[in-house]
């Protein structure tokens, strides 16, 4: 068998869906329809069953399924982790990262982490908005420094190194941007935007909630997939935004107000890496991430 086969059949299996596999392995859609028949060829039985809306797998594609995965899973860790040994701080170290505040403090790391070993290559670009951990799981990125929680199996994390508060974006005009603080109930009179994509129901329900500590109904306003998308709705009266306390004076903008939440979940970051993939410039560039953190904002609680 061919990895590329397993590997097609592996990504087809979690997405059912020819398009977004085909984007994951950065190929075309006849390329992974060829990959998936030719394995079928040699099981000698349909292992999905498609049609022009869906695609499911067969039982036997389910049981296959369920005896390879791990089996791969395992031989890409132990790939990961035999050429991070062998390398040392050699290679390429990527870094992403979810938001301004975020973004300088990994910029301040790694113009650290540089300096102390310049044999390291280190790249670094902001994380997905609409999709925090598939770039991570296909090592497009070693690590994210982003928002807590990840509750992600096969993910990591490290502890929360900065907490923030929770405001809200809304319009100027609004009647609750005259207001010096709001609660989580007064998002009752608000329609929250959203993102568009795979984010993972508990960090949906942090950054867009459907009912207020109360049980009033939140309206829902539109989703977005960037944040820049998001702020021009704001900014229009087309709904409001929950977001870190640090993007009053980051994007500050003619058109929003930003009004502290009082009684909203703290915004926490902290690193996350694929499972099992620790490495020594991972370790480093942790160690400078801690300190490129001011320390007024630094937390001392554990995620």
């Amino acid at each position: 068998m061919e990895r590329d086969e397993l590997e097609c059949f592996l990504i087809l299996a979690e997405e059912l869906h020819f398009g977004r596999t085909a984007a994951r392995m950065r190929l075309s859609r006849a390329r992974v329809s060829q990959l998936v028949q030719r394995l079928e060829r040699r099981v000698g039985a349909p292992l999905f069953e498609r049609t022009s809306r869906s695609v499911v797998l067969t039982d036997l594609g389910a049981r296959f399924r369920d005896d390879v995965e791990p089996h791969h899973r395992a031989i890409e860790q132990a790939l990961a982790r035999t050429a991070a040994a062998a390398s040392g701080f050699g290679g390429t170290l990527r870094v992403g990262f979810s938001a301004s505040l975020t973004g300088e403090i990994a910029l301040n790391a790694v113009d650290a982490l540089r300096a102390a070993h310049p044999e390291l290559a280190v790249e670094i670009c902001e994380m997905s908005f609409t999709d925090p951990f598939s770039q991570l799981r296909d090592r497009y990125y070693d690590v994210l420094l982003m928002e807590l929680p990840v509750r992600e199996d096969d993910l990591a994390k490290g502890p929360t190194l900065l907490t923030e508060g929770r405001m809200l974006a809304v319009a100027a005009d609004h009647p609750l941007a005259e207001r010096p603080w709001i609660t989580m109930d007064d998002l009752a009179a608000v329609a929250l935007i959203a993102t568009d994509g795979d984010l993972p129901a508990y960090r949906r329900a942090l950054q867009s909630p459907q009912r207020t500590p109360s049980g009033l109904a939140i309206p829902q306003g539109p989703t977005v997939t960037s944040l820049q998308e998001a702020l021009v709705f704001v900014a229009a009266g087309k709904g409001a935004l929950l977001i870190g306390a640090h993007a009053a004076s980051y994007q500050a903008r003619p058109g929003i107000a930003h009004v502290q939440v009082v009684d909203a979940e703290p915004v926490r970051y902290g690193l996350a890496w694929r499972a099992g993939e620790g490495t020594a410039a991972l370790d480093a560039f942790t160690a400078h991430v801690a300190d490129a953190i001011p320390a007024a904002h630094r937390s001392l609680a554990a995620a």
